[in-house]
């Protein structure tokens, strides 16, 4: 009966010391496995580029490289900056050279018988000095002589046909200068109206010039 107790008891003992020792065996295995699969789960993100930094791009080793996209993007911008700008000064100079009003040309001096079409025209009127209305008639008379200078000296035939009025009529002219006041042409009235009626003497000599 001893025997048999201290058999059982044994056997008691000896299962719990196996079932103490086999729990132990299971958590080291299982504390293995944990390590193996973490050590696993980082090795895989590492190969992979995984892991909290992941998304994050690695810096290059040379900073210049860096850089250059940046500098060259830059200079894209800036070069496509400038050629806009070319663009936009150009179109603003065709506009504005489109919106410039053509300049007409300077008509020349009158045909000789046209500028003593419009002398003739003052034979018929004269004017009283002091009365106040010579100022119109004398003014005019002189403009007419100007302009028949003019024509006279360009015309094709030279300013030697057309000496003997020429000659008549810059004497005029040096007489009465650049004042064009009433007073002052009422003093040389006798002069402008002789000098008009000479001209009209010496072209009706000379009707080639006026047909």
């Amino acid at each position: 009966m001893l025997f048999r107790n201290a058999a059982r008891t044994a056997t008691g003992t000896g299962d719990r010391a196996d079932a103490r020792r086999s729990f132990r065996t299971g958590l080291r295995t299982g504390a293995l496995a944990v390590v193996v699969a973490t050590a696993l789960v980082s090795c895989t993100q590492a190969s992979s580029g995984g892991g909290p930094d992941g998304d994050v791009p690695a810096a290059s080793a040379d900073p210049a490289a860096d850089r250059a996209p940046i500098a060259e993007n830059t200079e894209n911008a800036e070069s496509a900056d400038d050629a806009e700008s070319a663009d936009d000064a150009d179109r603003a100079e065709r506009d504005a050279a489109a919106g410039e009003p053509t300049a007409e040309p300077t008509p020349g001096p009158e045909l000789v018988r046209d500028a003593f079409a419009t002398l003739q025209a003052t034979l018929g009127e004269t004017c009283t000095p002091g009365a106040g209305d010579c100022a119109y008639f004398l003014g005019r008379v002189t403009r007419e002589l100007t302009e028949l200078d003019e024509a006279m000296r360009a015309d094709d035939k030279g300013p030697g046909h057309f000496r003997q009025p020429l000659a008549d009529m810059k004497a005029l002219f040096d007489k009465v200068g650049d004042d064009r006041s009433e007073a002052h042409l009422e003093k040389h009235f006798s002069a402008i109206v002789g000098t008009r009626d000479g001209v009209n003497a010496w072209m009706q000599g000379h009707p080639d010039d006026y047909r």
